[in-house]
């Protein structure tokens, strides 16, 4: 528990309009002064947050002595607790500040992004790369096959690497974390051009030329059981690696089917190049944010399919849980485990890691199983399962480090030399290598 000693000064602007010396409810005034104390915390530096839910006891006197108290809530919320002489004076609970037109303080002024608004810019950013060139290489790739298209794939990666400063910078912030060192720009290049390898792969794994493709499956078996059960699970990947070589996976399980759940907001002209080029497979989509979505959800886990998701960007006010991940506090989506857990399902992570040349290594390792009863209740198992996802993708980060594909600011705004703080932080669990 975190605790800060502030005084009403009788010039407050809260205070503006009111009879001198009288007293007031804390309403405006306590809510500014919780946020100013919060956000001076060194485990809250560079985030903004704002009121989830607040109750007022007692009023206040300009003069008067307050203790603010707060200490961080297992899903990511802050709860507070304002005192005066020991007299409860109001409690409540601030949440990261997050707003379609931009976040707020108490008042409604404006303030900078919060981590959520910054991490959500994914779902807003117009894919880049000019649509004539993407044309070219589609056709190139089909007509000349792999080896050229992979030189062509040069040229694709340097207008990558040469135009896109800000995805430059969030490399490097990336790749200084997840070295443990300070990345040259090889380093950055041989990021950017796994993430454009994967992007051509995909053409081919769409047409089902899996012959091109050396693949190792690390948790084959877990995956043999679990579609011998025929009860469906959730399948959650990150934007790590390459997810489409479940399609190749697939060939190699039998039973095994996979309906992708995702917003369809970025990269929305890419996708339809892709599509276009595509005339053998098309994967089966669930639209999330539309009505219906959770109906066919059930509907694909009742006739035995994995559900697939990314479960590394949040977005807009869906829920989200703060986790230490690579070393700093980072918001990563908990609406994914909540669907599990209200369907009752268990929970497998995967990644497709490309390890250079034709070679893609799978791995599949059970998260959480939601089909029992958790002794702990259902929201303590969200936030675990929450946090051995992380530390799985951590991991995976470190060994693989180039297969990182978010290519924006995912730590708001964090410097590489800061190391996190664990205060408020649900820590990354250590037991998953």
């Amino acid at each position: 528990m975190s605790a800060v000693t502030v005084t009403i000064a009788a010039e407050h602007p809260a205070l503006a309009g009111h009879f001198p010396g009288a007293p007031i409810l804390p309403g405006v005034l306590l809510l500014d002064e919780m946020l100013r104390a919060v956000e001076q915390e060194r485990s809250c530096a560079g985030m903004r947050w704002r009121i989830g839910a607040a109750k007022f006891v007692k009023p206040v006197r300009p003069g008067e002595t307050l203790t603010l108290e707060h200490e961080p809530l297992p899903n990511g919320s802050i709860a507070f607790r304002i005192a005066s002489a020991g007299q409860a004076v109001a409690h409540g609970v601030l949440v990261p500040a997050i707003a379609p037109t931009g976040p707020h303080d108490a008042r409604g002024a404006a303030v900078p992004a919060g981590p959520r608004v910054s991490a959500a810019q994914w779902a807003d950013a117009p894919e880049r790369g000019s649509a004539t060139l993407l044309r070219i290489m589609i056709f190139l790739s089909l007509r000349l096959g792999r080896p050229v298209a992979r030189c062509l794939l040069h040229l694709i990666a340097a207008y990558f690497f040469a135009f896109a400063p800000g995805a430059r910078r969030s490399s490097r912030q990336y790749l200084r974390r997840a070295l443990g060192r300070e990345p040259g720009a090889r380093d950055r290049y041989r990021q950017v051009f796994a993430f454009a390898s994967t992007i051509l792969d995909r053409l081919y794994l769409m047409r089902e030329r899996y012959g091109l493709f050396a693949i190792s499956i690390e948790g084959e078996e877990l995956m043999r059981d679990t579609v011998a059960r025929g009860s469906g699970a959730f399948l959650l990947g990150a934007h790590l690696g390459s997810f489409e070589i479940m399609s190749a996976v697939g060939r190699r399980q039998p039973g095994l089917r996979v309906a992708m759940a995702m917003y369809e907001h970025n990269a929305s002209r890419v996708a339809a190049f892709f599509r276009a080029g595509n005339r053998v497979s098309a994967p089966e989509i669930i639209a999330l944010g539309q009505l219906g979505a959770m109906l066919r959800i059930r509907d694909c886990l009742d006739a035995g399919k994995f559900v697939g998701m990314l479960a590394d960007r949040t977005i807009a006010a869906a829920p989200a849980q703060l986790v230490s991940f690579l070393g700093r506090a980072a918001l990563f989506p908990s609406g994914p485990m909540r669907a599990a857990a209200a369907l009752r399902r268990p929970v497998i992570f995967m990644t497709g890691l490309y390890r250079g040349g034709n070679h893609y290594h799978v791995v599949f390792r059970q998260i959480a199983d939601f089909s029992r009863p958790e002794p702990a209740g259902r929201e303590a198992a969200v936030r675990d399962a929450v946090a051995r996802y992380v530390a799985l993708l951590e991991a995976h980060c470190r060994s693989d480090p180039y297969n990182w594909f978010n290519f924006y600011d995912f730590w708001h705004g964090a410097d590489g030399g800061e190391t996190a703080s664990a205060r408020g932080v649900i820590g990354v669990p250590r037991d998953h290598p």
